[in-house]
């Protein structure tokens, strides 16, 4: 079994052609418990739901991809590239996973090899992978094209990508959750030195679940002349509210952990939770989620 032919193209690229090495096995069924994950793991959201198709699919149909390792002390192994895998290996209740060591450790491989094999297989949201781009070009001072090279991806890519690092943080959190799309963040750019403008618009997004072509719309409209001089602050908190940081803090929380959108409305001492669900078996996954663990 040759390395291209299981592992990404870029991947591939960085591991030996040879496999079955001169001693020790490159390629073998693995005990699961004795793979360590790896703590440069570029993905920091894993969609529980995506992860339990996974492990239905891997019960059924076992692992077709290896999974990427290095050798640690005490006959362990430290994961590159699969955490994804891995996580849905334990769901499934397997108690062994097809790996490939890559000898001898490299940290800086490894970390390239996590970045780029994350970066091809889609498993990162747009923020994520924007990091990965900019890791891999400080970390190893490589070029934006280089960067599209090994990952696959046009130049143009990689660049725009990036540019989503330019967003402040409660707009990337966004990002990462899924309240606003990539396009949206896009298009959001255009007016990211105003940040009252953005905040506005980011609130129309949200409220009325614009579209991204509605958003460029609403970016290219002039401001009213009363909001020209507008001071750069958030709207004052009435008596008994929560500060608005704290709300947002609170609003992230509980879409990382819920998966969906969630908004905080605020009426004095009052309010509500507004959590979306799309569909029966969302509204059963939530009800899951926020009901008492025995």
């Amino acid at each position: 079994m040759s390395a291209k032919s299981v592992l990404g193209r870029g991947v591939g690229a960085l591991l030996p052609d040879d496999l079955s090495g001169t001693g020790e096995e490159k390629f073998f069924h693995c005990d699961i418990d004795k793979i360590e994950p790896n703590p440069e793991q570029p993905r920091k959201h894993f969609d529980e739901e995506r992860l339990q198709r996974l492990a239905e699919s891997i019960a059924e149909k076992g692992i077709i991809q290896p999974l990427l390792v290095s050798r640690a002390k005490g006959n362990r192994f430290r994961l590159i590239a699969g955490e994804r895998r891995l996580r849905a290996a334990r769901m499934a209740g397997l108690e062994e996973v097809p790996v490939v060591v890559m000898d001898p450790p490299s940290a800086g491989n490894n970390l390239e090899l996590a970045l780029i094999e994350n970066i091809q297989r889609h498993d990162l949201n747009p923020i994520e992978e924007a990091m990965a781009y900019a890791r891999l070009i400080n970390d190893f001072a490589l070029t934006q094209e280089q960067v599209a090279s090994k990952v696959g991806r046009k130049r143009s890519t990689v660049t725009n990508t990036l540019r989503l690092l330019n967003l402040p943080d409660y707009l990337r959190d966004d990002v990462s959750s899924g309240i606003i799309s990539e396009g949206h963040a896009r298009v959001l750019l255009r007016v990211k030195d105003d940040e009252q403008r953005l905040q506005d618009i980011r609130g129309h997004i949200i409220r009325e679940e614009l579209s991204v072509r509605e958003t460029e719309r609403l970016c290219r409209q002039p401001r009213p002349a009363g909001k020209q001089e507008r001071p750069n602050k958030s709207r004052p908190n009435r008596a008994g509210e929560l500060p608005q940081s704290y709300c947002r803090a609170m609003t992230n929380q509980l879409m990382n952990h819920l998966n969906t959108k969630v908004r905080i409305v605020q009426n004095g001492e009052r309010g509500k939770l507004e959590i979306e669900y799309y569909s029966s078996d969302d509204l059963d996954r939530l009800l899951t989620l926020l009901s008492p663990q025995e």
